[in-house]
């Protein structure tokens, strides 16, 4: 069922009981977590935080915890599948979902309690268009009997007998008509995979609702709604609706702190709205090597190229900067520069074509030395949650990347910066060298890439996509996952397009591929469209899909 009043329906049932938190590994999980735990802390409520990766290891921690805990509370899991199936819990033990994308219709029974906008189009189905009461059909099956007793002359006995087997043929035809629209319904709403708000949005909505919500809620609110946008789950107007939202409360809480005396110290904290450049992690690296490694200029200029990288220079060269300051640390610039240098860029932007260089976001400083842009923080959570580094599982990562949110492990977040820029290197040269060496390889419905070695996947889609042919064929990329299980992992993304509604139909069609040829998958990850596949199957799995979408 829908939670539609969030203090009574899901704070209040959690409040004197001890929760089991399962959260998602990404961004805006890790952020309503940090939201849900200052609250926790605040009413002394005892819970025990468990991440989790896929589907295995929600029902690994389920049966780990489930002689301790009646309620559980799930981040941005759990919301795709029928979890009372999967699961089978006990009768009195309550899931509290708390999620941003398309739901299985397991939310119609009591004992799972979905916390979603109510305003997010999500084009749910009623109750009645999937569910359907036989108690009348039996009834009128066991009429044709009641007569059976030898009291009815024979011909009344067959004339009765008659009118009760046409109104059995009316409800069969009737209950036909009713399972063939069903199926259409369930095909129209299953067959795609999209996002809504945020789930640290609404957590924040919970704090502020309970009078409890402080600046550093909304920072991490502000930080799960750009991780949408960088990763691009949300359209771009979903996105500047929540930022107005986001804004009214950055707004308030600035107007409320004005005149406290603690509004000058070393330890405050102030959010801004801002319209700033899209050149990522610009304010903690060289300009020139930001604009080389942002996926908006990346593209826009086809830095791949020999003349991608010569109109980078009549860029600059427009920009009228030194490349002595270009090239040094940004905080190194002279001071002159840095304070135009917004407009600068902005005006050079409009005559190469990039009339959006500038986007609404927020930033924050941390006393008087250190200032991120929301955008940096999620690309350094991100790098720290996705880091490879040996010796450390999935788990290290989830509490590395879940401590660098909070201001007070500023040395955590820094050394999640030094490794995206790392990663953001890679992705770039990666890139170069599959449109180069022409590694995109056409398969008539779809453009298909195959990767020598394993990547992260997430970044990578947003520049492969915005290549011309890509804008109009969507895209299956494949990398090694484990070599001694002889394993693929398997990644589609529609085709790119700035009216595109973020709807991505790969989910569905990889399971009727996989159907249809016996193909050995794992659907683990909780985004749908990301498979483990056995390599030899792949070749049938890709064959399927292109006579699927054909």
């Amino acid at each position: 069922m829908f939670i539609t009043d969030i203090r009574k329906e899901f704070y209040e049932v959690v409040a004197n009981q001890r929760v089991a938190l399962l959260v998602a590994a990404d961004i805006d999980a890790l952020c309503a977590c940090k939201i849900l735990q200052a609250l926790f802390h605040c009413d002394q409520v005892q819970y025990t935080l468990v991440p989790v990766t896929g589907w295995q290891d929600l029902g690994t921690a389920f049966l780990e915890h489930k002689e301790q805990f009646r309620y559980f509370v799930l981040i941005n899991c759990g919301a795709n599948v029928d979890l009372l199936e999967m699961l089978q819990p006990d009768d009195d033990m309550v899931f509290l979902s708390c999620l941003f994308m398309r739901v299985c219709f397991f939310f119609f029974l009591p004992q799972v309690k979905l916390l979603i906008k109510q305003d997010d189009d999500l084009g749910v189905p009623s109750y009645d268009d999937i569910f359907r009461d036989e108690d009348e059909e039996e009834e009128g099956d066991d009429s044709g009997n009641d007569s059976d007793d030898g009291s009815e002359p024979s011909g009344k006995r067959r004339r009765f007998d008659e009118g009760a087997l046409e109104r059995r043929i009316e409800r069969q035809r009737a209950k036909r008509e009713w399972e063939a629209r069903r199926r259409e319904i369930l095909f129209d709403y299953e067959q795609y995979e999209y996002h809504g708000t945020s789930a640290s949005m609404m957590i924040f909505e919970l704090a502020w609702v309970l009078s409890k919500d402080t600046k550093d809620m909304l920072w991490w609110a502000v930080i799960g709604l750009t991780d949408q946008w960088v990763h691009d789950k949300i359209t771009h107007m979903k996105y500047v609706t929540d930022v107005a939202t986001l804004q009214r409360h950055v707004s308030r809480h600035n107007h409320k702190n004005e005149d406290e005396e603690n509004s000058l110290s070393i330890d405050c904290m102030r959010i801004s709205f801002e319209y700033d450049l899209r050149l990522t992690l610009y304010q903690h690296w060289s300009l020139y090597e930001s604009i080389c490694n942002s996926c908006y200029t990346t593209c826009n200029f086809k830095l791949w190229t020999l003349n991608g990288q010569k109109k980078l220079q009549e860029f600059l060269a427009d920009m009228g900067l030194p490349l002595k300051q270009v090239r040094q640390k940004f905080n190194s610039m002279d001071l002159s520069i840095k304070e135009n240098l917004k407009d600068i860029i902005e005006e050079s932007s409009n005559k190469y074509g990039m009339k959006d260089i500038r986007i609404q976001t927020f930033g924050v400083h941390f006393g008087f030395k250190n200032r991120f842009l929301a955008s940096d923080m999620v690309h350094a959570t991100t790098a720290l949650l996705e880091s490879t580094e040996k010796d450390e599982n999935d788990g290290d990562n989830f509490i590395k990347a879940l401590d660098s949110l909070s201001r007070s492990n500023l040395e955590r977040l820094h050394s999640g910066i030094d490794q995206a820029k790392k990663k953001l290197i890679a992705i770039q040269q990666t890139v170069a060298s599959c449109i180069c060496t022409n590694l995109i390889l056409s398969q008539g419905p779809f453009l298909y890439l195959p990767l020598e070695g394993f990547c992260p996947f997430s970044k990578l889609f947003n520049i492969i996509t915005r290549n011309k042919r890509c804008k109009l064929l969507p895209l299956i990329m494949a990398a090694p996952r484990d070599t001694e299980k002889g394993t693929v992992i398997v990644v589609g993304i529609p085709p790119e397009s700035e009216t595109s509604d973020k709807k991505n139909f790969f989910g569905r069609a990889f399971e009727k591929a996989a159907e249809s040829t016996s193909s050995r998958t794992l659907h683990d990850h909780f985004d749908t469209s990301i498979i483990e596949l056995k390599m030899e199957d792949r070749s049938k799995f890709l064959d399927a899909l292109i006579t699927l979408l054909s």
